[in-house]
């Protein structure tokens, strides 16, 4: 695909899967079903704008840690296979795609497009100074299902705040256990993740907490939005897949950290969007 897919590959087009299902979620439930077809469309834009535009703008800003790591160095903009203009370009032309899309569902969308993309543009620096760097990561992809839900109804409700709050968890407990690669790494240039703060074994302890955590607030947010027998059957396999995550990974072993990291934590998200669909869709 040339420049197109060095691009896309540059931002982990793929890893939309990760924020882009519970979205859907806070869509589906905000409208009680499927919304109208103007309204996905627009939601869709906006999902693609705001995590392309944050992906460019983190490996702009990482461009120099990227190239000193190891794992990180065959990427794009430090091979040179992107350019700094066009990795601005791709930035800006994304955050201006969630501005436009949120335009075009209301007024409340539109005020707080700003404020999204400051969160994900700036989550990019918090590791550089804080060991809460995880949860800044988890706020940017925990905003996705809130603003589906302002998409929809136009207002903040408790329900897609429980939904932030547990895809914040979900997303914090999964960035730990990809963390713990880098462990020398962050230790050896200052950097504040918790693995090189705490060491790899207590930061996937408090991975699996977080997960715990999670699993508590999803089931409170099904308990909130007043869900079914296919939503709850999807939680509980949710929970099993996580638990078994968590058996993947040890301080002695992290070769199977890809596998933790992007196939069981998409099926997670996939699964529980798909068990939400099913609850208010066949009723």
């Amino acid at each position: 695909m040339g420049k197109a897919g060095t691009l896309l590959r540059m931002i982990q087009f793929e890893h939309t899967l990760f924020a882009f299902p519970f979205a859907m979620m806070g869509m589906l439930t905000a409208a009680g079903g499927w919304p109208a077809g103007r309204e996905f469309g627009w939601i869709c834009v906006a999902m693609v704008g705001a995590r392309s535009s944050a992906m460019a703008f983190n490996r702009l800003a990482d461009q120099e840690l990227d190239r000193a790591n190891p794992r990180t160095c065959e990427r794009a903009l430090p091979r040179g296979l992107v350019s700094r203009a066009e990795a601005w370009a791709l930035t800006l032309g994304a955050a201006g795609l969630l501005v436009v899309s949120a335009g075009m569902l209301n007024r409340l969308a539109l005020a707080l497009s700003p404020v999204a993309l400051a969160l994900v543009w700036g989550y990019s620096y918090t590791k550089r100074f804080s060991s809460l760097s995880h949860l800044a990561l988890g706020l940017c992809l925990g905003i996705a299902p809130v603003g589906a839900w302002i998409a929809i109804r136009g207002t903040i409700e408790l329900p897609a705040l429980v939904l932030a709050a547990a895809v914040m968890l979900w997303t914090a407990g999964f960035d730990l256990i990809y963390a713990c690669q880098d462990y020398d790494f962050d230790r050896q240039v200052g950097l504040h993740s918790l693995p090189a703060r705490l060491g790899i074994g207590p930061a996937l302890l408090v991975s699996l907490l977080l997960h715990g955590v999670m699993v508590g607030l999803l089931a409170w947010y099904g308990w909130l939005v007043e869900m079914l027998g296919w939503y709850w059957l999807g939680l509980a396999a949710a929970s099993v897949i996580l638990a078994y995550e968590h058996t993947l990974v040890s301080p002695r072993d992290l070769s199977r950290v890809n596998q933790a990291f992007f196939t069981v934590n998409g099926v997670v998200s996939v699964g529980l969007m798909v068990a939400t669909a099913a609850d208010l869709l066949v009723r």
